[in-house]
């Protein structure tokens, strides 16, 4: 496929004049559209490889270390009832994620859908917003990695100096995780090969993955006393909800497979069945793993970083637990694919729509994939997890994502009653309550985030207030078209 010039006709402007920040993207974009006003991507993953990118950016850091840090310091046993609160908030959002796959199936996620729906300035904002989410998504499971792989070489009798393998994890006497660093550069370098590449080993490792939570399930059954489980709530209620705030970043990861739409076969009917298998799937496993873990092991003890390799060596299941760690080790990997992977697209999008500089949508010649983005994505998060301790790193994430959600929960009742009849592949149930129960519950967790999570995403919005008036205003491509 030829490059295109800036010189391509853009698309006219919907709604609002091109002259107003609410102008609105055109609805009836499809991929095809998109990509001939664009550099196109490769259209080579089918319905089970989306599900598995999904399941592979759900499952991860969430249940072989947040898990665990949550149940410890926060919620105690409680943290069952944490992924309960933020899978209920979670599907809410989720339903609503899965109409606008369906009738809107390109690059961009819940950053496209606020533009086509609510208007550019809050496309572009929640684009913004999703840029530093998804980095710092990326970080935390490279961090959670690092743990494991520590786990794994003491288990080894192997002791690596502290400037080469940091200390992840809150509090004093946090070093610079070189390997956490260099796993960002692996997953960026894994990315820039080609999407096809990618899925097949995303694949792979997804099913291990899963292996390894069912054996982690079954094994640690055998081994729950009830006496852990009390006191149930040590922390109070508020501990299960400031919990579900923090293990939220556990349950959200099919925003980043909606990111993959223009790379996908038949986008509009695999891509909603693909979001709801992944999070019905990883939500069962969630709550049973939960579970497990803080009946195996008193939840003072549980170990922050490498929670379930831990408990297993504690009950005299070493063997097993050097297995659960390396799996937890390939298994996070997913995530930090998924998620980069999301990164990089809503970056190509935005540059794609003239918000950010085009030279950033330009796709590489041999592996149609946005690799300079990738790249920079991958130095980013690298520079993240190698100074931030896992629980800032994921309370980050948290309310910027939690905020998209609220975006596209808005944005799905505002156009089923904006255009009641357009086709739409899947249609959310429940309408407007279930998206309604997705905007509260978002707001409502992101208000057990601490305070300093909140000037940090600040501080970031302004910035993306700053390029949107210097910059993307006046070059982005509904702008261009009236003038």
């Amino acid at each position: 496929m030829a490059a295109p010039t800036d010189s391509a006709p853009p698309p006219r402007p919907a709604g609002p004049g091109s002259r107003s920040i609410f102008r609105r993207k055109p609805s009836t974009l499809d991929a095809a559209t998109e990509q001939r006003e664009g550099e196109g991507l490769s259209r080579s993953i089918g319905l089970w490889q989306l599900t598995a990118i999904g399941i592979g950016a759900i499952i991860g850091a969430g249940i072989f270390s947040l898990a665990g840090a949550v149940a410890n310091q926060t919620a105690g046993p409680g943290v069952t009832l944490s992924f309960v609160v933020a899978g209920i908030a979670s599907a809410a959002a989720g339903l609503s994620y899965a109409e606008f796959a369906g009738m809107i199936p390109i690059s961009g996620s819940s950053y496209t859908y606020g533009y086509v729906v609510l208007g550019e300035a809050a496309g572009w904002m929640i684009g913004w917003d999703l840029l530093l989410e998804y980095t710092a998504i990326v970080a935390v499971v490279a961090i959670a990695v690092s743990g494991y792989f520590d786990f794994l070489l003491e288990g080894l009798g192997l002791h690596l100096p502290a400037w080469l393998l940091g200390a992840p994890g809150t509090g004093p006497g946090h070093e610079v995780d070189l390997f956490a660093m260099v796993f960002c550069l692996l997953i960026a370098f894994l990315l820039t090969r080609g999407i096809k590449t990618g899925a097949r080993v995303e694949t792979a490792l997804v099913a291990l993955k899963l292996a390894i939570v069912v054996i982690v399930v079954v094994v640690g059954a055998f081994y729950v006393k009830g006496a852990n489980f009390h006191p149930y709530l040590p922390f109070g209620v508020g501990g299960v909800f400031s919990g579900a705030a923090l293990v939220f970043f556990a349950v959200f990861g099919y925003d980043a497979l909606s990111t993959a739409a223009e790379e996908s076969k038949d986008a509009q009917r695999n891509l909603p069945k693909a979001m709801i298998y992944s999070l019905a799937i990883c939500m069962v496993l969630y709550i049973l793993a939960a579970t497990v873990l803080t009946g195996m092991q008193k939840y003072t003890k549980i170990d922050p970083e490498s929670a379930f390799s831990n408990a297993f060596k504690a009950v005299g299941l070493g063997g097993l637990a050097n297995v659960i760690a390396l799996g937890a080790v390939l298994g996070i990997v997913t995530v930090m694919f998924s998620f980069m992977l999301g990164a990089s697209r809503i970056w190509y999008a935005i540059s794609r729509d003239g918000l950010l500089p085009r030279w950033f949508a330009k796709t590489s010649t041999k592996h149609r994939v946005p690799a300079r983005v990738t790249w920079i994505l991958g130095a980013a998060s690298a520079l993240l997890a190698g100074v931030l301790p896992i629980a800032e790193a994921a309370e980050l994430t948290n309310v910027g994502i939690l905020l998209a959600f609220v975006v596209v929960c808005v944005a799905v009742i505002v156009l089923r009653y904006r255009e009641p009849n357009r086709e739409r592949a899947f249609r959310c149930p429940g309408m407007p309550v279930v998206p309604g129960i997705g905007v509260i519950a978002s707001i409502w967790l992101v208000t057990y985030l601490h305070p300093i999570t909140w000037l940090r995403f600040v501080v970031w919005f302004l910035i993306g207030c700053v390029v949107y008036a210097a910059y993307g205003y006046r070059h982005s491509r509904l702008h261009r078209a009236d003038t």
